[in-house]
């Protein structure tokens, strides 16, 4: 038998306050108005009076509204025929084809218990030398790229997608621009990469429930399809979007305000998704690499503040290329003594030799006297920003551990650049 509930309190916003027994946490509800009916999601409980946020508005429901509850949370329609397809952060299609149909899957699950885990040790290969080489993805991290507006960190995360070893590709969009939601359709079609992509994409337009929504579908879908065996780079954007839809139904639920009137829980709603991050035992992996906009290029913002605790790393995306300096994989170490013999070796003489070329381009712009030992610093530094450091370059790992020993070997001598002679005297390119 159905259960009405009719004594709907206060209508706030989007917010709808009723007074139910017996609900829980994400669960749904159908709200039965004039107008017809409209789903709603519960996202506060304080004795009896459950807060729903409703996802196409308030406008049209009355305090003389009936209120269901489906006792369940959100679900997604999980079957192979999600791949190549774009739906909105209420999991309907966005892309003008018909719904899926498949096992429901509830989203928001607990994390993966540890017990289950292996220790991620396999490389995700990019075709991006600062990410290969310096801070190289390891599968089932964890990875924010932090960044400001204007640079482009969506198109980086595009050509990810494109690039990476992965065998399935999810994104998930949060307040993305129409033309952005393009970018990456068009880029994924084009590349070749969208039979084995889904798309869940809230625009700016949408609701605000339906961008909370986005990384429970993404990750919801990633975890089964890791279960089954494959390998799923999961990438979202941007998180700064998500934590500003908590921020707005906070205030409108009137809650106490923490850091920059961001909620309290804030640092666990984002440890909730970055920690389904995981390598199954026996099975595949799921891997979140996530923007994150930091207002002002500040750090130490809410968001990007909590994010630098949970994740394992970052990347710094400046002036439209990875910074070496702040920027850090901390599983590399997993992977990088996997690779060749020189990996290692060659990820600390770079980057030793461009934090000295930083120091004599310094002593320059000052008007300091130029050593021979600058200027060979300062011609490294040239050609490791122009040959390595630029995103348009696109090689595998070992041409461009190639490229980097052909760079030191155009500007020093093997004793100048700090690796081992046992490595040099096999890598260093014949004829130099």
């Amino acid at each position: 038998m159905r259960k009405y509930f009719d004594s709907i309190q206060r209508i706030a916003g989007n917010v709808v306050t009723v007074r139910a027994p017996d609900v829980g946490y994400d669960e749904l509800a159908i709200i039965s108005t004039s107008r017809g009916d409209s789903l709603a999601q519960v996202i506060g409980i304080e004795r009896q009076e459950v807060s729903l946020q409703v996802f196409a508005g308030s406008q049209g429901v009355s305090n003389n509204d009936r209120v269901r509850f489906l006792h369940r949370p959100m679900q997604v329609p999980f079957s192979e025929a999600l791949f190549g397809r774009v739906f909105d952060g209420s999991a309907r299609p966005r892309d003008g084809r018909g719904p899926v149909e498949g096992t429901p899957l509830d989203i928001g699950s607990p994390v993966i218990n540890p017990v289950r885990r292996r220790m991620p040790d396999r490389m995700i290969a990019t075709g991006i030398p600062m990410i290969d080489v310096f801070n190289t993805l390891v599968e089932s991290q964890k990875l924010p790229i932090f960044s400001v507006a204007g640079e482009p960190y969506n198109e980086l995360l595009a050509r990810i997608g494109l690039q990476a070893d992965a065998d399935i590709i999810i994104l998930g969009g949060m307040g993305l621009r129409h033309d952005d939601y393009l970018k990456f359709r068009n880029a994924f079609e084009e590349g070749g990469v969208l039979g084995r992509a889904i798309l869940f994409i809230h625009t700016a337009a949408d609701p605000v429930v339906e961008c909370l929504m986005v990384p429970d579908l993404c990750l919801a879908v990633g975890e089964q399809l890791a279960l089954q065996g494959k390998r799923v780079l999961v990438l979202l954007t941007d998180m700064t979007a998500f934590a500003d839809a908590l921020k707005e139904i906070a205030i409108t639920m009137e809650q106490i305000p923490s850091n920059r009137g961001y909620p309290g829980d804030l640092y666990t709603q984002l440890a909730k998704r970055y920690e389904k991050a995981v390598d199954f035992d026996e099975a595949g992996s799921m891997t979140v690499l996530a923007c994150v906009t930091m207002p002002g290029d500040d750090v130490t913002h809410p968001v990007p503040d909590n994010t630098g605790y949970i994740t394992e790393g970052q990347f710094y995306l400046r002036n439209g290329r990875i910074e070496p300096f702040g920027s850090l994989s901390r599983l590399k170490q997993q992977v990088n003594g996997k690779t060749r013999d020189d990996h290692r070796a060659i990820m600390d003489a770079c980057i030793q030799l461009y934090a000295l070329c930083r120091e004599s381009r310094e002593k320059r712009d000052m008007g300091f006297e130029m050593s021979d030992w600058d200027r060979k610093l300062l011609k490294y530094g040239m050609l490791f920003e122009r040959k390595i450091m630029d995103l348009s370059i696109n090689i595998p790992l070992f041409d461009a551990l190639d490229r980097c020993w052909r760079i030191l070997a155009d500007c020093f001598d093997p004793a100048e650049t700090g690796i081992r002679r046992a490595i040099s005297e096999r890598h260093w390119p014949k004829g130099a």
